[in-house]
Formats: structure tokens, sequence, C-alpha cells
């Protein structure tokens, strides 16, 4: 729970020994929660893992495919070199990246919200993300009173969070907020995991205050400034309304949705309307990629990117060139459009002296490009296959599995689009979110849950 607290948390200095898991105040939790449970496995000589579950075997293939393609690359692989990095090291760290949150935080997660109630585990997961958010928000807003309309006394107030640990006091350019996160796109990848979590509440309260979570998220998107996010939670939203619109119990809370919406930016437009319209200009415009792409330096790195590894793709289309060694390939395709006017290629991502490797920007296309077309079939399945399950479970289980089943949609469509922007896999809401829908699918075998009313 400390660690689902911290999770938003990454704007400190950090650990440099742990790569990219340096700066996760939440990874640092789980890492400890999983070395506990690592000195109870061994004085218990047990430990359980849903090996027998459908969704875990998906994933064990996957795993295995990322293996296995990169032996049959072993060729190429054990020539790669580039920012003084071997490809067989940069195989081993990436797997390692890829196991330590899809495989052995899953674990954790799943030992421990194995004994757990349905009720339990939405009534404890979802309380202190909604503790997390509201510290989140509260800096946020304050961040925003700073940035946006420029009251500056509230400086001295936001600095007494350089106190509080795993956070450093920082201020965003170019009218966006990042909170507790250190960038506004980290802000948004933490608003996408919490958000069907704080929906949830117009489906499971009745009292005046349970839109108050998910206007937060709303109101923290728009501020951010993060087009995934934007793109993301409203895609989520969408699918919220289109839910409760189909429940007739919960059709006048789409009333009460706007209702509510209309307030808050009517307060807003009070506060200073001008600065507020602006604000929304400036959201509209940046969602315009083909105008951006041509004087938005980070636009161009974005698409340049995807392009290089789509062109990797097509010279490498069933296996691809093994796992963690797309850019050992594709730094050979890099367009001229993208490197046109655009410092970041130079000064980063064929700067053979700067040891970090540039980043895909598009987790589907980095996959494409390593372990080819059926890697990343089996990849998509696996989401497919937790999407289908999720919905299973919100169509024919009784009230606290389709409450579940609802977050679980929500999460794994908003998570899965967030990984169209993003080439990492410490999506931590997405492995708990598997851990919660392998616990609740085995629930379900063992006893099966009657359908009841809301």
């Amino acid at each position: 729970m400390v660690g689902w607290f911290f999770f938003p948390f990454n704007d400190f200095e950090g650990v440099e020994a742990f790569g990219e898991y340096k700066n996760e105040a939440g990874a640092f939790f789980f890492m400890a929660g999983c070395f506990v449970l690592g000195i109870e496995v061994l004085l218990s000589g047990k430990i359980l893992i849903p090996y027998r579950n459908k969704l875990f075997q998906i994933l064990l293939l996957f795993f295995v495919w990322c293996f296995l393609t990169t032996l049959l690359n072993y060729a190429t692989v054990t020539e790669n070199y580039f920012k003084h990095t071997s490809g067989v090291y940069r195989f081993f760290r990436q797997y390692v990246s890829l196991l330590i949150p899809s495989l052995f935080f899953l674990i954790f997660f799943f030992n421990v919200i194995r004994v757990w109630t349905a009720e339990q585990l939405l009534l404890k997961i979802r309380k202190v993300l909604l503790i997390s958010l509201l510290f989140v928000f509260v800096y946020g807003f304050i961040e925003t009173l700073i940035v946006f309309f420029n009251i500056n006394i509230l400086r001295n107030i936001l600095s007494l969070f350089e106190y509080f640990p795993f956070l450093n006091v920082n201020y965003m350019i170019n009218g966006r907020i990042s909170s507790v996160a250190y960038e506004a796109p980290s802000l948004g990848n933490y608003l996408i995991t919490v958000s069907g979590w704080m929906f949830s509440y117009i489906l499971t309260s009745k009292n005046r205050y349970r839109f108050i979570p998910t206007l937060m998220v709303l109101f923290l998107t728009f501020f951010s400034g993060s087009r995934t996010a934007l793109i993301n939670i409203g895609i989520q939203v969408i699918i919220l309304l289109s839910i409760l619109y189909s429940m007739p119990h919960y059709r006048k809370n789409v009333i009460s949705i706007f209702k509510y919406g209309f307030i808050a930016i009517g307060f807003l437009l009070l506060m200073n309307g001008e600065k507020v319209i602006q604000a929304v200009d400036e959201k509209v415009e940046s969602l315009n990629f083909s105008k951006n792409l041509k004087n938005n330096i980070s636009n161009q790195s974005r698409f340049g990117m995807q392009y290089a590894s789509l062109q990797v793709f097509k010279e490498n289309p069933i296996i691809g060139v093994g796992f963690g060694q797309e850019t050992y390939h594709k730094r050979f395709h890099y367009p001229g459009w993208a490197k046109k006017n655009n410092w970041e290629f130079k000064v980063m991502y064929q700067n053979n002296s700067l040891r970090s490797f540039p980043t895909a920007y598009n987790m589907y296309t980095r996959l494409l490009a390593e372990i080819g077309i059926v890697g990343v079939f089996i990849f998509l399945f696996f989401i497919f296959y937790c999407i289908k399950k999720s919905i299973f479970l919100f169509k024919v289980c009784n009230l606290n599995y389709k409450i579940l089943g609802f977050i679980l949609i929500l999460s794994f469509t908003g998570l899965s689009l967030n990984w169209m922007q993003t080439d990492f896999f410490r999506q931590y809401g997405f492995w708990l979110c598997v851990a919660i829908l392998i616990s609740l699918l085995n629930k379900i075998s063992e006893s099966p849950i009657v359908e009841q009313s809301p």
C-alpha cells in the first residue's frame, strides 16, 4: 500500500544502481516487498504462482518468445555494439527490466491480494490510490495557480513540499504542470493508471462527493498538457459514459457528470477566463500532429523513431532482431525529416559518448522490430484476453466483481493505449490489474459467482 501511495513520485535524484528504476519511488517498496516474499519462500519452501491460469500461461509464452527470438538472432546480437554497450549486455538488462514488473512484481501483487475478498480488494486499493491522488492534486492545484494564474505568493507554500520524501519542487515550463512527477507525461501515466479506480466512485457511492475524484483526475489531465493523457483519459471517459448510459440505474449520473463538469469549468472561467480559454486553444492545437511535426522537435523525434523501428521490422518481419536490439539497427534508418534542425539526434540519440539509449516512443513498434510479428501477436492477444475476461467479470458476476470488472476494462484500455507513446514495461498499474484479474478468475473457478443486480 505504501508503494502505491508513492507510485507517482519520481521527481528526485534516485539511486543510479537501479538503472531505469532509479527514481521510481513506488518500485522501491515493491522491490522491498519482493525481498520479504523471497525470505518467506526460503523459510516456508512454498510460493504461490498461478501457473495454471491461462492469462499467466500466455504471459510466460511471451517471455519465452522474447528469449527465443534473441537466440535465433544470436549471430547479430553478439556483433551489436553502440554507446559502449554490447548486444548481449543490452539484452540482459532489457530482459531483467521486462521481468521485474511483469513477473516479480506480478507474483508479489498476486501473493498479497489472493487472500482478499473482492470487496476488500476494491476498497483497500482504491482508498490508497485516492489518498495518493489527493496529495498529487493539492500539489498540482497550487502549481496550477502559480504557473497558469501567476499567483507567485504560493511559491513559499509549495516549497514546503521539499520536506516530503521522494520529492523535489520544480516548475514546468510552457504552461504545463507535473505535480509530484518529474515531467507532464509521467503525471499523465499516473492519471491513466488511477482514472478507472476514481471513476468507479460514481458507481459505488450515492453521496454528492462521488464525482470529486473524477473531477480531480480531469483537472490534472487538462493542466498537465500531456497529449497522451488527454487522448487516453478522453477515451476512458467515453467508455465510462457508455457503460453508465447502458445501465438504467445510473443514467441520471451521466446528467450529473455534465452538471458538475460545467460547474468546474465555470469556476475556472471565473478565476481567469482568458487564461483558461487560451489554455484550451493550446491543448487543441497540441493535438494537431501533422502541423506540430514540422515545428515541434519532440514530435519529430517521436515519429522519426517509430518510422525507423518500422523499417527494421520490414527487414526482419517474422522474428525481429532480438529483444533489446532495436537501436543497434534502427540508427541506420533515422529519416532525414526527423533529423532536420533537430538537436536531439545530434546531442542524444546519435551521440556515442552518451550511454543512455534512445527511446522508441512506442512499445508496439519497438516489439515489431525486436520480436517480430509473432511476438507482437502474442502480446496483443494477451492484452485482448485481459480485456475480454474483464468484460466477463462486468457482465456476469455480482456487484463487487462487476465494479472491479469495470475498473479493469478502463485500466487495460487506457494503459494499453498508453504503450503507443511509451516503450517501457514499468506500467505497474497494468501488472496490478493482471494480478487482480488472475486472482478473481481463480476465485470464480473455485466458487462460481452468481449474478446480482446493483
